[in-house]
């Protein structure tokens, strides 16, 4: 840490800060994040350069990180990390997700994770996940689909992606008000990646989600749910021909158990026609959060 004097104890920085002297204490006992500097009379004093990782630290709570998230982030020195270059917009979010893209084509791990962390730096959970994550999937497997990518280069971007969304997939609390959720692939669909996304967008609003991911035989979904009695099923496909198997599921999962909602969705769903997406209207919630938020709130009532 730097050499400059302290000249801060933590009353001032309690009230500089907004939090409290237990919360410094513990941060710093438990995380070793700071090293405030002791007066002769055994009094903690805080630097400057204290009070700019501390700012730093809470501004990534406040955006949603766990603060063990937000101290691992800084551990791999996105405090000081250059800043983006931003477009007229002041949003490089796009850019950002196509540099992420050509490392993870290019089986550039280091710079992928390097990209990922700026990512995280920069935006909030909701914005990395839907606006650079979420478009990255889009992306990979339009070009899969197209047969411009090879099956290596999906199978190396899915783990390094997947890896990243794990380490905060169970990190929020649910609320219990609120009804619980089972999230699946659907039938012979092995790409997972656009369903544990949503599954972070479900956690993030404080749903109880019981993921099962892939490798999942049908009829074990009923079993699932009979136990947990969820109020919603979401259905993820991502390739084509697995489409017809998940519209059969979610018509039999609706009309077997009369009360449960049933939503789809994935790549293979967005290639749907029109008219096909007006049939099954009432299963698809969309491609946006709002339209998943509006799908799920008319669902509620």
């Amino acid at each position: 840490m730097a050499t400059e004097e302290g000249k801060y104890n933590i009353k001032a920085v309690s009230k500089m800060l907004g939090i409290q002297p237990g919360t410094l204490r513990a941060w710093e006992r438990r995380y070793q994040i700071v090293a405030p500097k002791r007066n002769e009379s055994g009094h903690r004093l805080y630097t400057e350069e204290h009070i700019k990782v501390l700012k730093w630290l809470i501004r990534k709570v406040d955006q949603g990180f766990s603060i063990s998230q937000a101290v691992s982030l800084l551990e791999n020195k996105e405090l000081n990390a250059e800043p983006l270059q931003m477009n007229k917009e002041g949003d490089r979010s796009g850019a950002l997700a196509n540099e992420l893209l050509e490392a993870l084509l290019q089986f550039n791990e280091t710079k992928a994770h390097d990209l990922i962390n700026q990512a995280f730096s920069f935006y909030t959970i909701d914005k990395v996940l839907i606006d650079i994550l979420g478009s990255l999937l889009v992306k990979i497997g339009h070009q899969w689909e197209e047969g411009k990518i090879t099956s290596a280069h999906e199978h190396f971007a899915s783990s390094i992606l997947r890896s990243r969304i794990g380490m905060i997939l169970h990190s929020f609390p649910h609320n219990g008000v609120l009804p619980k959720v089972i999230a699946v692939c659907g039938p012979g669909e092995a790409h997972e990646l656009g369903l544990l996304i949503f599954t972070l967008f479900l956690r993030r609003r404080g749903f109880e989600v019981v993921y099962l991911g892939t490798s999942i035989a049908e009829e074990d979904i009923d079993t699932v749910i009979e136990i947990v009695k969820p109020k919603f099923v979401f259905l993820s496909c991502t390739m084509k021909s697995n489409v017809p198997e998940t519209l059969k599921l979610s018509e039999r999962l609706a009309e077997t158990y009369g009360k449960l909602n049933v939503g789809i969705g994935g790549f293979g769903i967005d290639t749907l026609s029109n008219e096909d997406k007006t049939k099954y209207e009432q299963f698809i919630p969309g491609s946006s959060t709002n339209e998943w938020e509006e799908w799920i709130r008319e669902r509620l009532q």
